[in-house]
């Protein structure tokens, strides 16, 4: 069924803020903080690994510049701020950290290209292979944002639900739409996305990575365009 590894996903989500909501207290800061470097570092990792498999940069650099213009002219990230800071308003109570625990999670479970690619993989054939290796990551980082960053976390469960679960239930659609090159790129950017993420993590440069969602979107068209300019041109 396309809903299993959505569903997984969230359940490891789950077990893993509860943990470290838990943990929280219990950890030293120090520790916390080397938890937090040490997940930054996965997901520099993990982003790079994605974002070199595209087939020409030029791809990445379009995608990124113009769906970088979109996305500020929406203020995507601006109001996925304002919505995290609602919603710490509404439960956070005291807490300072709700609003930052919703925004880091949700971008980084649901931006990455294990997202894309393994719900449409779920949602196409059944089968959830990629979602679970995604499960198995989230779980872990999960216990570490939460550590550090408190019970927010369980908000981007939610996201995960609703986008995920959104985007597996309408595979059959992207299928028909998207060829395995636009798939590629798609990932790429991805990748790149999550190198925005680890930056940040790392405390390194803030980048506003929610402006930049719309380049996932933007990448496969670049390559459409391309594609039918070298039929044009018999290239």
């Amino acid at each position: 069924m396309f809903w299993t590894g959505t569903v997984l996903n969230a359940a490891t989500v789950l077990a893993g803020a509860l943990i470290g909501t838990g943990l929280g207290d219990h950890l030293p800061e120090r520790l916390r903080e080397n938890v937090v470097r040490g997940v930054g570092l996965f997901t520099l990792a993990m982003g790079a690994k994605f974002a070199i498999d595209t087939a020409n940069l030029l791809y990445i650099l379009g995608a990124i510049l113009v769906g970088g213009v979109v996305g500020s002219l929406l203020r995507l990230d601006e109001r996925l701020v304002a919505l995290g800071d609602s919603l710490q308003r509404r439960f956070g109570g005291g807490s300072s950290t709700v609003s930052e625990a919703f925004v880091t999670s949700t971008i980084v479970f649901c931006v990455g290209p294990l997202t894309f690619l393994g719900a449409i993989q779920n949602g196409l054939t059944g089968d959830a292979s990629l979602l679970a290796i995604k499960s198995v990551l989230d779980g872990f980082t999960s216990i570490a944002f939460a550590a550090t960053l408190g019970w927010g976390v369980l908000l981007s469960i939610v996201v995960i639900l609703v986008y995920q679960g959104g985007l597996a239930a309408g595979a059959s659609l992207f299928s028909g739409l998207l060829t395995d090159p636009q798939l590629r790129e798609m990932s790429a950017v991805g990748g790149l996305l999550i190198l925005g993420v680890g930056l940040k993590l790392l405390k390194i440069r803030d980048v506003q990575v929610a402006d930049f969602l719309p380049a996932i979107a933007i990448a496969p068209i670049i390559v459409g365009v391309v594609d039918v300019m070298k039929e044009a041109i018999g290239a």
